[in-house]
C-alpha cells in the first residue's frame, strides 16, 4: 500500500517535470525573435529509490520519479568571448573606414571639382598670359584661377576641421554610452548574485548583461572575466571598468579643435588615474583618427590630411612668390609677392591673392618692357618634381590607399563578426524546429505521466472500495 501511494508522487513528479519543460519550451518559442535571448532547457535528473533499514540488501527498488534541478541557459563562454573580440575589431575598423571614406570623397578627386584640376587651370592661365602678356583678359583669368585655387584649399581644409570636430563629438557620446553600460553591468551583477545566492533563476538578467558587455566590447574592445559568484569583471585597456558591483568611469579630454594640435585623451575619472589605452572598439578607432600630426606623417588621418593641405598651400605660395618676385609690375614695383599667407591660421585657410588686378602682376623686366619669360616660368611650376601639384597627387594617392585598406579591413572584420555570431547562435539561438519537437516530447511525457496517475488512482479505488465485498448480496 505504501509503494502504491508512492506511485502517485512518482507520477506527479513526471507531470511537474513535463509541465516545466512545456513552459520553458514555450518561452523559447515566444522569444525566437528577441535580440540577445539565449535559449533555455530544463535540467532534470532521476530521483533514486529511498533506502530504509529493513529494505537494504540486493532487492531491486524502483526510483521515485524525476526531479527538476533547474533551468539551464545554453550559452557558451568561449563563443560569447569570440563575439566580443570580433565586435571590438569590427567596430574599430568600421570607424576608421567611414572616416577615411568621407575624407576621400571630400577631395573630389579625380574630377572637375578637385584641386588638381583647379591647379591645372591656374598654370594654364599663366601659360596663356605668357602668350598674350598685354591682354587684360588673360591677366584677369590668372587672378580668377588663383582665387579659385585658394578657395578650394580653404574649403577643403575647413571641411577636415569640421570632420575632426564631428568625430570628436561622436566619441564624446560614445564615452557616455560606455560609462552608462558599465554602470548597468555593475547593477546587474548585484542582482544576478543575489538571485543565484537565493536559488533563483537569473537567466534573463544574464542575457541583459551579455548584451551590455558586447556593447562595451564594441565601444572599447572590452574583455570579460567570469567570477565564481555569478558576477563578471569587464576590462578595457587592461584595467577593470566593472569589478563585481563596482563601476568606474572614463572621460574625454585634450584638444577641442583640430587647430589646437593637442591629443584627445581618454582617462580614468576614479581609482588609479591615467590614460586608457584602447586597441579596439569604435572609441579606439575614432581616437586614432583624432591623433595629432607627426613629423614623419604617421599621426591621425585627419590631422595629417590638414597638414597636407597646409603643405600644398605653402609650397604653392613659396614657389609662385619666388618667381613672381623676379619680375616687375606695370607700376614699376619689384619683388612683390603673388600669394600671401595669413598668420595664426592654417596655411590652406590663410592663402590669399595679393594682386587685385592686372597692374599687380609682374609681367615686365627691369626696363619696364613686357617679358613673357616670367609668366612662362610660372606656368612651368606645375610640373616641378617637388611642387604643390606633386605634393597634392601624393596626398590624394595616400588617402585613396588608406581608404581602400580601411574598407577592406572593415569588410574582413565584419565577416569575422558575422561568423562569430553565427557560431554563437548555433549554440544559444532558438531553433523553432527543435523547439517544436521538444514541445511534442514534453506533451507526450505529460500525457504519459497523467495516464500513470490515472492507472494508480484506479488501482487504489479498486483496493479501497471493492476488496472485501465478494459474497455480499
Amino acid at each position: 500500500m505504501v509503494s502504491t501511494f508512492g506511485s502517485l508522487a512518482t507520477a506527479y513528479s513526471g507531470l511537474a517535470a513535463a509541465r516545466a519543460g512545456i513552459d520553458v519550451t514555450g518561452q523559447n518559442i515566444a522569444n525566437a525573435g528577441t535580440a540577445g535571448y539565449t535559449r533555455q532547457r530544463v535540467s532534470q535528473s532521476s530521483i533514486p529509490a529511498a533506502q530504509t533499514g529493513f529494505m537494504r540488501g540486493t532487492a531491486a527498488l524502483a526510483g521515485q520519479g524525476v526531479s527538476v534541478d533547474g533551468i539551464a541557459r545554453l550559452a557558451s563562454l568561449t563563443l560569447d568571448a569570440g563575439v566580443r573580440v570580433a565586435s571590438g575589431s569590427s567596430a574599430y575598423a568600421d570607424a576608421r573606414a567611414a572616416a577615411l571614406s568621407a575624407l576621400e570623397t571630400g577631395l573630389n578627386e579625380p574630377g572637375d571639382d578637385g584641386l588638381a584640376s583647379k591647379l591645372d587651370a591656374f598654370w594654364s592661365s599663366w601659360s596663356e598670359l605668357s602668350t598674350h602678356p598685354d591682354d587684360p583678359g588673360a591677366a584677369s583669368a590668372v587672378l580668377g584661377a588663383a582665387k579659385t585655387v585658394a578657395s578650394a584649399l580653404a574649403s577643403g581644409s575647413k571641411a577636415i576641421d569640421t570632420q575632426w570636430s564631428t568625430v570628436r563629438g561622436t566619441v564624446d557620446g560614445q564615452v557616455q554610452q560606455l560609462n552608462s553600460a558599465a554602470s548597468q553591468v555593475a547593477d546587474l551583477n548585484g542582482r544576478i548574485r543575489t538571485a543565484l545566492a537565493s536559488g533563483g533563476n537569473a537567466n534573463e538578467l544574464m542575457d541583459q548583461r551579455d548584451q551590455l558587455t558586447e556593447q562595451i566590447a564594441s565601444l572599447a574592445g572590452g574583455t570579460v572575466r567570469q567570477n565564481t559568484d555569478g558576477t563578471v569583471d569587464v576590462l578595457i585597456g587592461g584595467n577593470a571598468i566593472v569589478q563585481g558591483t563596482d563601476a568606474r568611469s572614463v572621460a574625454l579630454g585634450g584638444g577641442l579643435r583640430l587647430a589646437d594640435g593637442a591629443a584627445v585623451t581618454l582617462t580614468w575619472t576614479s581609482g588609479t588615474a591615467g590614460a586608457v589605452s584602447l586597441s579596439g572598439g569604435s572609441i579606439g578607432g575614432n581616437l586614432s583618427l583624432l591623433a595629432p600630426a607627426t613629423a614623419n606623417g604617421t599621426g591621425g588621418a585627419l590631422a595629417e590630411a590638414s597638414a597636407s593641405y597646409d603643405q600644398v598651400a605653402t609650397k604653392l605660395a613659396t614657389a609662385v612668390n619666388t618667381v613672381h618676385a623676379t619680375g616687375t609690375t606695370p607700376t614699376g614695383a619689384t619683388g612683390t609677392p603673388f600669394f600671401s599667407l595669413a598668420a595664426g591660421i592654417p596655411a590652406a585657410q590663410g592663402l590669399g591673392v595679393v594682386p587685385t588686378d592686372g597692374s599687380g602682376l609682374a609681367t615686365r623686366n627691369a626696363a619696364g618692357e613686357l617679358d613673357d619669360s616670367f609668366a612662362d616660368a610660372l606656368a612651368r611650376l606645375g610640373t616641378a618634381s617637388d611642387g604643390a601639384d606633386r605634393s597634392w597627387a601624393t596626398f590624394v594617392a595616400g588617402v585613396g590607399t588608406a581608404s581602400r585598406s580601411a574598407s577592406s579591413e572593415s569588410t574582413l572584420t565584419g565577416l569575422a563578426l558575422t561568423n562569430a555570431r553565427t557560431q554563437q547562435q548555433s549554440s544559444a539561438g532558438v531553433d523553432l524546429d527543435e523547439e517544436n519537437v521538444n514541445l511534442l516530447s514534453y506533451q507526450h511525457a505529460y500525457q504519459g505521466a497523467a495516464r500513470v496517475l490515472t492507472a494508480v488512482d484506479e488501482m487504489l479505488d479498486t483496493i479501497i472500495n471493492r476488496v472485501g465485498l465478494v459474497g455480499r448480496g
